[in-house]
């Protein structure tokens, strides 16, 4: 499904990826882990097209497509869904008009007929319900004074709307509380859980793999894997930390 080799990135002119190899095949959750500074985010960031992230060698297929030959929007269409550490504030948008446009403008990129206001609100009702959320918060402006714990629970209620095929989570638990992390684990698995879809899940700490069940654990570090293992690697992560696993 997806199928990364010999990935090098910069930012800045900074080389953060150093020749990073992995495959998530349909129906997979893995999760990567590693230090800071370890190129986690910067490897979310290319996948899902951020400007100012240069690849300077490597390559990306998502279902065969060359990922990288793709803008944001494309990418989104094709159905990439990229999860921010820290979601972004918008202003005078709230979330029904965003989600609304951002599903038709897919749904119009696939071929399909756009959703009318009626069936937008029945959907945008089921997949808020999944994660706990009142329907009153999705009214609000994008993020705009939303707790942490309330702009990755929106957040996934947007994944939810748009139903990627792959999803791509950076750092989703952090600034979740113990309720919350569980809500939001049990919502990926919802949405996300299922035969034709894939999952990188992108954090530092084991928690969240309580809810989420990994097929594989991937440990990066100096810009690339250098372990993998089952979940069992996360536990050992917890209890040695990096240096002694990687």
């Amino acid at each position: 499904m997806l199928q990364i080799e010999d990935l090098h990135a910069t930012i800045a002119g900074k080389a953060i990826l150093k020749g990073l190899s992995l495959a998530v095949n349909s129906g997979e959750i893995h999760a990567i882990m590693g230090p800071n500074g370890a190129g986690k985010s910067t490897l979310g960031y290319v996948l899902g097209g951020r400007p100012g992230y240069e690849v300077t060698g490597g390559s990306v297929t998502f279902d065969g497509q060359d990922l990288l030959a793709l803008e944001p929007h494309e990418r989104a269409a094709a159905g990439l869904f990229l999860g921010f550490q820290y979601p972004v504030e918008i202003p005078g948008v709230s979330n029904v008009q965003f989600l609304r446009e951002a599903l038709n403008a897919q749904r119009k990129a696939r071929g399909e007929e756009p959703l009318s206001g009626g069936e937008f609100l029945k959907l945008a009702r089921e997949k808020a319900a999944l994660l706990r959320m009142d329907m009153d918060m999705l009214k609000r402006p994008v993020n705009v004074g939303f707790s942490g714990g309330e702009k990755k629970r929106a957040e996934m209620v947007q994944m939810g709307i748009l139903d990627p095929r792959f999803a791509v989570l950076d750092e989703t638990d952090s600034g979740l509380d113990i309720d919350a992390l569980r809500i939001v684990g049990e919502g990926i698995n919802a949405i996300m859980r299922h035969p034709g879809k894939g999952v990188l899940l992108i954090t530092h700490y084991q928690r969240l793999l309580d809810y989420v069940k990994p097929d594989f654990v991937h440990v990066l570090a100096g810009g690339r894997i250098v372990r993998t293992g089952g979940p069992e690697l996360a536990l050992e992560l917890e209890e040695r930390g990096y240096e002694a696993v990687a």
